[in-house]
């Protein structure tokens, strides 16, 4: 067993992420889930984090007939609608040297799947998500 306390999010944390800005099209962010493996990005403004959109906010705000025959003009104009509105804003962040067990508790009294990690004055250092989580721990439970 591992001594939750002691472990640092660093150890699990994902330190290449992929960030977006806040005029970025959901056409833009729509090709850049379908293209890669995971479920988050990191809305930056100079820099600075302002923001975190997850795959499924994406679902919610996309019109759900894009690219079928029922394909309405209007549908097809949600792709041109910007990162900034739909968004999730002031996310909830943590730092490198906080513990997995702090992240986690986080995790679950904000329900999200994912924490931000900034420096200390605000730059994007990486992110963990409850997979990285679970994973941790059941590498070390064995």
């Amino acid at each position: 067993m591992y001594e939750k306390k002691s472990v640092l999010v660093s150890s699990i944390m994902t330190t290449e992420v992929v960030t977006i800005g806040l005029d970025d099209s959901l056409e833009t962010i729509r090709k850049i889930f379908e293209n890669s493996k995971f479920h988050h990005l990191l809305v930056h403004e100079k820099g600075k984090l302002v923001g975190v959109i997850s795959d499924r906010d994406l679902l919610k705000r996309l019109c759900p007939w894009l690219g079928k025959i029922s394909e309405k003009p209007h549908g097809r104009n949600t792709l041109e609608v910007k990162a900034h509105s739909i968004m999730s804003h002031n996310p909830i962040t943590i730092f490198k040297d906080d513990s997995v067990e702090k992240t986690a508790r986080l995790m679950l009294s904000h329900n999200v799947s994912c924490l931000p990690i900034i420096s200390k004055v605000g730059g994007i250092e990486g992110i963990v998500t409850w997979k990285d989580i679970l994973s941790f721990i059941l590498k070390t439970d064995n």
